[in-house]
């Protein structure tokens, strides 16, 4: 037992030795620093042209957006409520987006109180807020608490968007890069919750939906779909 009980150490050591080269040589590739660009006029003129590209005033008008992410949260999205519904497995948040603390949530038919119910808002908040700028990023990026700049790169214009502060990441920033039609083709990112700097996520295959805006239908890091399904757009 002894015998046996020193190889799976020796195994299980040399899993770990693996895992740490690979974070290493993972942290020596994605080790872009956040590039320095221009604000002012010349950034935010981008920005509006971006959303210009995406019918953004068609996006502020719709009444609701559902999606599930990783098949797992369900969310309703009323916008001009500032309101969400969100579903996992027998749960279900009322979550206000301004107002988190009059929020209501339930387990199967059981209203929530006192530390379940605050749990339960905080994990809403926290994916609803991750999951939906997977769905709808473009059309964030002049969100209150966010700086632009515009950055010159491979002869190509890009928007750098700084998300100071609101959600749950403050201090995120993404490069957007555009088509020549100024539509949102990829973004690297530098955020919180990824050690490593300038990933880079692919938006492709754009389709126009029921509200009069489009969205990707193609979500992508290097080459693995990001899991966004069931998406419905009610005017």
């Amino acid at each position: 037992m002894k015998k046996i009980g020193r190889i799976l150490l020796k195994i299980v050591l040399g899993i770990l030795a693996l895992l740490l080269v690979v974070f290493i040589v993972l942290k020596i590739v994605f080790n872009d620093d956040v590039p320095q660009g221009e604000k002012g006029a010349a950034a935010d003129e981008l920005g509006y042209a971006i959303l210009e590209s995406i019918n953004n005033k068609d996006f502020t008008q719709v009444k609701e957006i559902h999606w599930t992410f990783r098949g797992v949260n369900k969310y309703v999205w009323k916008v001009q409520q500032n309101a969400v519904d969100v579903y996992w497995e027998d749960y279900k948040v009322a979550y206000a987006t301004q107002y988190p603390q009059i929020s209501f949530a339930w387990k199967g038919d059981q209203k929530l109180s006192g530390k379940e119910l605050e749990d339960a808002i905080a994990y809403a908040s926290k994916n609803f807020n991750n999951d939906s700028f997977w769905v709808v990023a473009p059309y964030k990026i002049f969100d209150i608490g966010t700086e632009r700049e515009l950055i010159e790169e491979d002869g190509k214009r890009k928007l750098l968007v700084r998300y100071k502060s609101g959600g749950s990441t403050p201090g995120d920033v993404y490069l957007w890069e555009v088509d020549e039609n100024n539509v949102p083709i990829a973004f690297k990112m530098w955020v919180s919750i990824i050690p490593f700097d300038g990933i880079e996520a692919k938006w492709s295959d754009w389709k126009m939906t029921d509200g009069g805006f489009p969205l990707p239908t193609t979500r992508s890091l290097y080459g693995i779909e990001i899991p966004v399904t069931d998406v419905k757009v009610i005017k």
